[in-house]
């Protein structure tokens, strides 16, 4: 079967990508359903959050189903072979590894809820909205320290990064994002609430010359 793939890569790698196509395609579709009269900047957020959650519910949710119920090694299913591709390049998401279930446990059950919240708040401009996306940003943030710093700490042991596939695309790209985008969103509400304090402060500023 693997002969239907392009060269250096396995069927299943090829399915695995394009299961993540099929996500960023349902954000795209979801952003330009609910976000039309959002801004450009916030459906860019938009964009994100919707991918962020499909991510979490679509792939990690199942991941810690078959975590709890034994592991992803002895599961069978599409996304069990997701799963056991990706553990190419870390292999403690094929054994159900405390810490990597113990963080996606609560990735997908509080990240979620909290992406879900913000996705109104955005669409809604709610003034809980930058509460949210700072709460949300630390936490994945938070999480993906907590997925590899205990692996660093013992050297690496479970890191499979002699792949430039799995260094690149599964640990450095999906991984990064994860980074990345947090703390843009960290530096976007940054400056909207420091902008609303100077709002602030000059209507505080005027209304003391008025009196």
């Amino acid at each position: 079967m693997d002969s239907v793939a392009p060269p250096g890569l396995s069927l299943v790698t090829v399915f695995s990508l394009l299961a993540c196509c099929v996500q960023v395609l349902a954000a795209v579709l979801l952003t330009h359903r609910y976000g039309g009269r959002s801004s450009a900047e916030d459906r860019w957020v938009l964009l994100w959050l919707f991918y962020d959650v499909i991510v979490h519910l679509t792939l990690e949710g199942p991941f810690v189903y078959m975590s709890l119920v034994g592991t992803v090694e002895t599961s069978e299913g599409p996304l069990a072979e997701l799963w056991r591709e990706y553990s190419k390049a870390d292999s403690r998401w094929l054994v159900s590894d405390p810490t990597i279930v113990s963080v996606e446990i609560l990735t997908v059950v509080l990240d979620s809820l909290i992406g879900l919240l913000l996705i109104h708040a955005v669409l809604k401009d709610k003034y809980y909205r930058h509460f949210l996306q700072v709460a949300l940003s630390v936490c994945e943030l938070y999480g993906g320290w907590m997925t590899f710093c205990p692996d660093w700490l013992m050297g690496s042991p479970h890191l499979d990064t002699s792949s430039q596939l799995h260094l690149w695309v599964y640990l450095g790209f999906f991984n990064g994002l994860w980074v990345l985008v947090p703390v843009l969103l960290l530096v976007q509400s940054w400056f909207c609430l420091r902008s609303l304090h100077m709002l602030r402060m000059d209507r505080d500023h005027m209304s003391r010359k008025n009196m």
